[in-house]
């Protein structure tokens, strides 16, 4: 695929300093690009890797200031955002549509494929499961009875779905994520031991959600655990049963949201945040990595830190005191030896 600098600006809607006439054919990293890859910055930390790039050109924030390079590039309003669409042009370009239901594959004759359905090999659909058009599904995918699956999705191989499921339009489902797993319920008994709850729930995914590699959704004990539209979940979450994550709202690895808990709309999770069960998250909250929420947040807009969560400004605060208690025990210590030796 090949591009001028003034198309791709164009695309964009960003204004080219330097040469508009020149091709790129492919994307790359700063330091690692050559005269016809196209790089981004987007963070002022490799602001030193643009001034040697040789790159063909570098997508960079409109705000950016003075650059001290010779590289060709496109101002745009955000060169993050700029550069995933042409990710994404690149990807599509270089896409294979697959088309067809290969062999051997288990198929029920109650289910409903629709039109341009993709099956690959050795995956598994049961009964009365519903796949809407142009969704491609990988080999080795189990799909539960009663499935539902919206157009132009992407199952990725080894998923497992399970009964009941319902997914909407344009999802994501990276290999080896599972969705629907029984929920962890089990109650204690008196004379010790659990008592396992049944959960005879679902999973309901909205539309374009995108699900991580390994990643677990239980279904819930008797309702829904929902994944509302526009969600992305990194690889290795895991989402517990009757749990609800509001629209567009992202959640990084190896995080762990408990039974019953209540997320809002577009709030933010770093890698390894855990959340306890039967609480509420407000929208727009954000949580840095390795996050311990133990009770509600009910005001929006929140940044939090640390194990519990506090205010991100506060926690800092916090640190730097919590790193400076050997002096500040030496000190007391020595404090009160001066005062038993005064008195």
């Amino acid at each position: 695929m090949e591009l001028t600098l003034g198309k791709i600006a164009n695309l964009l809607d960003g204004v080219v300093e330097g040469d508009e006439s020149i091709t790129i054919n492919s994307l790359s990293t700063l330091k690692d690009g050559s005269g016809s890859d196209l790089s981004f910055l987007a963070n002022s930390k490799y602001r030193k890797d643009l001034e040697i790039s040789r790159c063909g050109a570098v997508l960079v924030n409109s705000t950016i200031g003075q650059i001290n390079s010779s590289v060709n590039l496109i101002k745009v309003d955000d060169a993050y955002t700029s550069f995933a669409i042409i990710l994404e042009l690149f990807e599509r370009n270089g896409a294979v549509l697959r088309k067809g239901i290969e062999e051997p594959v288990f198929i029920n004759q109650e289910s409903n494929i629709a039109e341009d359905v993709y099956v690959g090999a050795f995956s598994y659909i049961a009964s009365g499961a519903n796949i809407g058009k142009g969704t491609q599904i990988y080999p080795q995918v189990y799909i539960g009875e009663n499935v539902e699956i919206g157009e132009k999705c992407v199952v990725f191989p080894g998923v497992k779905i399970f009964a009941n499921t319902k997914i909407g339009d344009n999802c994501t489902l990276h290999s080896g994520a599972i969705i629907g797993s029984e929920g962890f319920g089990f109650a204690p008994q008196k004379g010790g031991g659990f008592k396992r709850i049944p959960q005879i729930g679902n999973v309901v995914l909205g539309d374009h959600v995108s699900i991580g590699a390994n990643t677990t959704i239980d279904r819930g004990t008797v309702s829904s655990t929902r994944i509302e539209s526009g969600v992305k979940l990194d690889n290795l979450v895991h989402i517990g049963h009757n749990v609800s994550i509001g629209q567009d709202s992202a959640i990084a690895a190896q995080a762990g949201i408990a039974g019953s808990t209540v997320i809002g709309n577009h709030c933010m999770f770093g890698g390894q945040v855990g959340i306890v069960g039967h609480i509420e998250v407000a929208n727009h909250t954000q949580i840095a990595p390795k996050g311990g929420v133990m009770s509600s947040i009910k005001e929006e807009g929140r940044k939090l830190l640390g194990a519990p969560v506090m205010d991100f400004r506060h926690t800092k605060k916090v640190w730097v005191a919590w790193r400076k208690l050997p002096e500040m025990q030496k000190k007391i210590e020595a404090l009160e030896a001066t005062l038993i030796k005064n008195h």
